[in-house]
């Protein structure tokens, strides 16, 4: 039996695209699920400085990361790595992993999740933005606002789980 999917060519330019500011950080999501047939998600992230994801553990899917600007330090099963433009980094399901922006710029990397679904996340979590970032959307960079924070924490739990040491 032959399969299709029921998706086509996508073509998307810089700036476009859905994106999201979700505790101070920002996401553009290029591909969804129903843009690949749920086969995988495509993010592009921006983390502020300081801007740090918790260890956790994703039981429905594996993601994978590119650097493509700044540094970021990684935790990796009780092991840290720093990661720069060009790394290339592997999460495969069950592994703890958190990361961390630790510098003064800001860092952008491709997160892709597989199969497709981690990166609704997002989308529930965030704030829908349009880029260019207008100056109030602007002065939100790096921000944690209390009750977003809390909103993230319990989408989080259908996402993955979290690690505690």
């Amino acid at each position: 039996m032959t399969m299709t999917a029921n998706f086509t060519t996508m073509f998307i330019t810089q700036g476009k695209g859905s994106t999201y500011l979700v505790l101070g950080d920002l996401y553009t999501l290029l591909a969804e699920g129903k843009d690949t047939g749920g086969t995988y998600g495509l993010i592009e992230q921006t983390m502020q400085p300081n801007s740090a994801i918790p260890p956790h553990i994703h039981d429905e899917f594996e993601e994978a990361h590119y650097i493509l600007e700044g540094e970021i330090e990684y935790q990796l099963e009780g092991q840290t790595i720093v990661a720069t433009p060009g790394t290339f980094l592997h999460f495969p399901r069950g592994q703890s992993h958190g990361f961390h922006n630790s510098t003064s710029k800001p860092a952008k990397l491709l997160a892709w999740v597989t199969p497709a679904g981690g990166e609704q996340f997002f989308a529930q979590a965030g704030q829908p933005v349009n880029l260019p970032l207008n100056e109030e959307e602007r002065s939100l960079l790096g921000i944690v606002n209390p009750a977003d924070f809390e909103k993230a924490v319990v989408l989080a739990s259908q996402y993955s789980r979290c690690v505690t040491s």
